[in-house]
Formats: structure tokens, C-alpha cells, sequence
């Protein structure tokens, strides 16, 4: 294959114009996203000077995805996902709206910001499952993981872009403004999925409350593929997540220094952006389960080496590689789901993927604070790894189908025609 052939692979922007625009839509909205994200931590911190508070933030967007993730995706499996998706855009932006209310006034208790971002999160857990279901609509069969890694790169981008228009804006003109842009970003994703046509479940209804929701359970369950891929992802950010651990690793190991922690915090994201970059090969192939196992093992592997080196550039170094690693492990991982799945069950999956992705790397952080009090960073993030790395292998051993070589079963999932 050419050098062409290993870059992002850029098709379904060509054969799909729905997906195109949804894609241009869902950029601009999650830049707003991050921007809100520093936002709200900005306005907090300044209001209370309370680590507490600061904690609280990530609370506030957690728990509601997780609360209202898998009752959301019961009823996305029941309705037309284009108008779940919808009415999660319009939500979120009017939460945006009163949150840039508030920014302007001032003299808000923050126990009331932190109620509009647990509303907007709600908003968001229902619109996470009904835009999981978009791709194997939209695009042909083997172009799935092309678009995948295309929502990726573009997200991976806004998430160094946007802390960084934020922190512009916030010194320029104020909370206030910021979150009104934000709102405006809801706006361009509310127009490019307004023109799609309906997308009501293909195959029977998920049933009502909890018993669609059981349903859903009892798939991810019993189906070993689906299943090894959302606990690989687990394994991956309960044992092995780094983030929280990085000021007290900067601190014991290179002296505090804030342009080392922030360096760290980047170089994941630049190896993320990078590996999507040119994840083309990847997207290419037919059976994705034995690259995300071992994209997977890699990140815990290079973590535990990062907790042994004492050498800054090494380190930068190797956690560009556990953040390139991570990438490509969730666009496996997020490929198996898509053509895993049955579509009347799509919602469901989408939600549990994202339970998985917003509780996980919380958990993970905590349970590396925790070990990092008892022992030192060192050893929570030796350990972490190398946990990791066992785990994956213990999914990968117990589950034969994920390494097998047979081709992915068929969704009955019928892309649109491009327009």
C-alpha cells in the first residue's frame, strides 16, 4: 500500500454528503463543548477557590450520562434518532444560553451552574446514543471505520483547540460570551441534522423503560465480541488512566515545574491526533479486534515505562505513544460496536460506550489517587500499566472471537444514497 494509503482516509466525506455535513456540524459543536468545559472550571475556581467545587465539576457532567445514558438509549432504540438527536442539540444550547445568561449577570451560587451543566449533560446522554447510530447509516458497510476515525481526529482536534480559544476568550470577554458561543456551536449541529431524512430503528422496537433496558444488558452480555471490546476499553482507563496522577509524578520526579505538567497533559492528545492521522491501513481492515487488543496492551505498557523514566523528553515520549495507542484502540474498539451491533440495539450499545468512556477514566483517576496516597505516582502508575496489560491479555485469552478471523456479522443497517 502507498504512503497515501496510511493517512486518514478521507472516502466517506466524498460518498456520503449527510455524513459530511453532520460531521462539520458535530466539530463546531464540540469545540463549544471544551470551550464550556474550561469555562465552568474557570468560573467555579474563580468563585470558590475550592478544590471541592473543581472536583464537583466533573461530577456534574458524569454522573447524568451515566444516570440517563441507559434509559436514553432504550428509548433512541424505540423512536427516530434524528429527532432524539435534536432535541439533545436543543437542550444543550438553551442550558448554553442560561449558563451565557448567568455569565453576564453574575452572582450566580454555583451550586446553580453546576445544576445547568448536570441539565446540559442530561441533554447530552440523549443525544450520544442517537448520533452513535448516524455512521452505519449514512455510510457504506466498509467505510465505517473511515468515519469513525474522521469524528475522531476532528474531536481530538477541538479538544487541544478548544481549552486554548477559551482561555482567549475568557481574557478577552468574559465568561459570558464564551458560553454563548457555545450555544451558537449547538446551532450549526442542530442545522446539518435537521435536513437528514427520518432514521426510525431497522428490526423490532426496543421495549419500553426497563425492560429495553435489560434487553440491551443481556445483549452486551452474552455477545463475547461486543462484550470484550467494552471491557478491554475498561480495563484500559480503571487500571491504567494517568491523568490524575501527573501533578504528583511533575512534583516527585521534575521538580513541579507547570510547563512540564502542561506538556504532559498535551502529549497525549498530539499522539492521538497523530496515530488518527494516519490511521488509514487500520480503517482498512477487515477484522479490528487483534489491533485493538494489542493498541490496548500498548498504552498500559508505555505508562508502566513512563513511571520508571526519569528523563522529562522520555517520558513526553512515551506518553505521545500511550496517547497514540489509546486512539487507535478506541477506533477499533468503536468499529466493532458499529458493525457488531443490530441497529435496533445500537442505542443502547452507543449508551453503554459512553457510560464506559465518562465513568471509567473517573473511576480510573481515582483509583490511581488512591494508590498513589498508599505507595507514591511511581508505583500507581507501574502498577496501573502493568494491570492493564494483564487485564487485556485475560480478554483477549477468554475471548477467541475477538482474535478470530471471520468477517464481522452483518447489521442490517442501509446507508442512505449520497444526494
Amino acid at each position: 500500500m502507498s504512503r497515501t494509503g496510511s493517512l486518514i482516509d478521507v472516502r466517506p466525506l466524498r460518498s456520503s454528503p449527510p455524513f459530511r455535513r453532520l460531521l462539520i456540524g458535530r466539530t463546531v459543536s464540540t469545540l463549544g463543548s471544551f470551550m464550556t468545559m474550561v469555562t465552568v472550571m474557570y468560573q467555579v475556581w474563580q468563585s470558590t477557590h475550592s478544590p471541592a467545587w473543581s472536583g464537583a465539576v466533573g461530577l456534574a457532567q458524569a454522573l447524568p450520562m451515566v444516570a440517563v445514558g441507559l434509559f436514553a438509549g432504550a428509548w433512541v432504540d424505540r423512536t427516530d434518532r434524528r429527532r432524539a438527536y435534536l432535541l439533545g442539540n436543543a437542550g444543550q444550547a438553551a442550558c448554553s444560553l442560561l449558563l451565557a445568561v448567568q455569565g453576564f449577570t453574575g452572582h450566580v451560587p454555583v451550586a446553580a451552574v453546576l445544576g445547568l451543566v448536570a441539565l446540559q449533560a442530561s441533554f447530552g446522554a440523549i443525544g450520544a446514543p442517537a448520533a452513535g447510530v448516524f455512521v452505519p447509516r449514512l455510510v457504506p458497510k466498509d467505510q465505517v471505520a473511515a468515519a469513525l476515525a474522521l469524528n475522531q481526529v476532528t474531536g481530538q482536534a477541538m479538544m487541544l483547540l478548544g481549552p486554548a480559544l477559551a482561555g482567549l476568550v475568557l481574557g478577552w470577554s468574559g465568561t459570558g460570551v464564551c458560553y454563548l458561543l457555545d450555544a451558537a456551536s449547538f446551532a450549526v449541529s442542530f442545522a446539518a441534522a435537521f435536513v437528514l431524512p427520518a432514521l426510525p430503528p431497522v428490526g423490532d422496537a426496543a421495549r419500553a423503560g426497563l425492560d429495553g433496558v435489560l434487553d440491551g444488558l443481556r445483549f452486551l452480555i452474552t455477545h463475547q465480541v461486543v462484550r470484550g471490546a467494552l471491557l478491554t476499553d475498561l480495563a484500559a482507563t480503571l487500571l491504567a488512566m494517568p491523568a490524575g496522577l501527573f501533578p504528583l509524578v511533575n512534583s516527585e520526579r521534575f521538580g513541579g515545574n507547570p510547563r512540564t505538567l502542561g506538556l504532559f497533559l498535551s502529549a497525549l492528545a498530539v499522539g492521538g491526533v497523530t496515530a488518527t492521522a494516519f490511521s488509514g491501513r487500520l480503517t482498512r481492515l477487515a477484522h479490528p479486534g487483534p489491533a485493538m487488543l494489542a493498541a490496548s496492551a500498548l498504552w498500559g505498557a508505555a505508562l508502566a515505562a513512563f513511571g520508571l523514566t526519569t528523563s522529562a523528553w522520555a517520558g513526553l515520549a512515551l506518553l505521545v505513544l500511550a496517547g497514540a495507542a489509546d486512539a487507535l484502540a478506541v477506533l477499533c474498539r468503536s468499529t466493532i460496536i458499529q458493525t457488531r451491533t443490530p441497529d435496533a440495539l445500537l442505542g443502547r450499545v452507543t449508551a453503554a460506550e459512553t457510560i464506559v468512556g465518562q465513568a471509567g477514566p473517573q473511576l480510573g483517576n481515582l483509583r490511581a489517587g488512591l494508590v498513589a496516597g498508599w505507595t507514591s505516582g511511581l508505583t500507581a502508575l507501574v502498577t496501573g500499566g502493568l494491570l492493564c496489560v494483564a487485564a487485556v491479555a485475560a480478554v483477549g485469552v477468554t475471548t477467541p472471537q475477538l482474535r478470530a478471523r471471520e468477517a464481522p456479522a452483518h447489521h442490517p443497517s442501509t446507508p442512505l444514497p449520497a444526494d
